[in-house]
């Protein structure tokens, strides 16, 4: 009965592995060209040793929705970061293969070409270094380097795609996360109606032109202008800046933040400010995904700032007044009628970007490497 048994295992693990197969799509070559408005400037450094290929992207798109990458085969970053919600995943905190919930919420992945500083601490100073932490993390896809490379290694198309970007079909962490990196650089979102606007394509209803003019004003009560100050920390086209604040969530933040990294008192508390694109679709909001909505997060700002030492100088008050810029109904009402804007359809429906899983892919036998 036993051998039965053993038999009936081993063909149901046949059968499995040979209902996966390779994507029934040709591999692109070349150098990748890529898109993206001359607003958003040219400011971001792609490593020599990793230039941006057709092959690599592909592979990269590949890996990314890879769930062999973690620990129990059931975790990708596409888990975690799903296009529909402009690559966040919709709680509070994310839940990898421990079960147990992250520490911090599941940021966008929306132009991270121009980010220099990853993660809400900004630990990791490139793409490449930050795509290694979540596939190593306990909590996260809790993989070994080594494991995962072995895991690819073993399919049979993974190291003939890795020779065509590398020029070797032996698979390392390194070159995994070169990959994974390569994809993530092409995430570009810059087609939302605030961007038509920008363009003379759309025109603001009354209410959109108030929420936009709260947003981009700085409040000067002496001279009658009431602002959110909101484009301090989420200005230009992109929509964000390379900053660290410390919003006001807390007296004391039970999460020190950015002071992790340099140590620094005033840093407590503090974390990397997110871009706005697609804001409506990222809830829940802040680090720790404490805010559940767009409305919570405004009451937030009009009314519950917390003073403490680290506050950003932004969001303090003069001595005499309490914290926050008190919107009233109309404001906040006109603030939620903005935001949405910020939404890019074409974004998070872009089939370039989206889960190739239902094209069937993976291993059929193990692969012995020549290199």
């Amino acid at each position: 009965m036993r051998i039965v048994k053993f038999c009936l295992a081993i063909a149901l693990m046949i059968a499995l592995v040979s209902a996966w197969k390779q994507p029934d799509e040709p591999m692109p070559t070349g150098p990748y060209a890529l898109q993206y408005p001359a607003s958003f400037g040219g400011r971001f450094t792609i490593p020599a040793n990793n230039p941006l290929t057709q092959e690599g992207v592909y592979l990269g798109r590949l890996l990314f929705y890879e769930p062999r990458l973690s620990k129990t085969n059931t975790i990708s970053c596409g888990s975690c970061h799903q296009q529909n919600r402009a690559f966040t995943d919709g709680r509070a905190l994310s839940i990898g293969v421990s079960g147990k919930p992250t520490s911090r919420n599941s940021m966008s992945l929306a132009n991270l070409l121009w980010v220099r500083q990853f993660f809400w601490d900004g630990r990791a100073a490139s793409l490449e270094d930050q795509v290694r932490v979540p596939l190593t993390h306990t909590d996260e896809m809790g993989m070994a380097p080594e494991e995962a490379a072995k895991a690819l290694q073993q399919t049979g198309f993974y190291p003939a795609l890795f020779r065509r970007v590398f020029g070797s079909d032996t698979i390392t962490d390194a070159r995994i996360s070169k990959a994974i990196a390569q994809f993530e650089r092409t995430l570009i979102s810059a087609n939302s109606r605030y961007d038509q606007y920008q363009q003379g394509h759309y025109t603001l209803t009354e209410a959109e032109q108030n929420g936009l003019h709260l947003f981009s004003s700085a409040p000067a009560p002496e001279r009658g202008i009431r602002g959110g100050n909101c484009a301090h920390c989420h200005g230009g086209l992109k929509l964000v800046q390379e900053l660290f604040h410390n919003n006001g969530l807390d007296q004391v933040a039970p999460d020190a933040g950015r002071q992790t990294i340099t140590g620094l008192g005033l840093d407590h508390g503090r974390f990397r400010v997110p871009t706005l694109r697609n804001i409506a679709l990222t809830a829940p909001y802040m680090h720790d995904g404490r805010l559940a909505t767009l409305e919570a997060v405004i009451d937030h700002y009009s009314d519950h700032i917390q003073s403490s030492p680290s506050l950003s100088r932004e969001l303090m008050a003069d001595s005499d007044k309490p914290t926050g810029f008190h919107f009233t109904t109309k404001e906040k009402s006109d603030l939620l009628a903005f935001l949405p804007l910020l939404t890019d359809s074409s974004f998070v429906t872009n089939p370039q970007f989206s889960d190739p899983n239902n094209l069937k892919r993976t291993a059929v036998k193990p692969h012995h490497s020549t290199n």
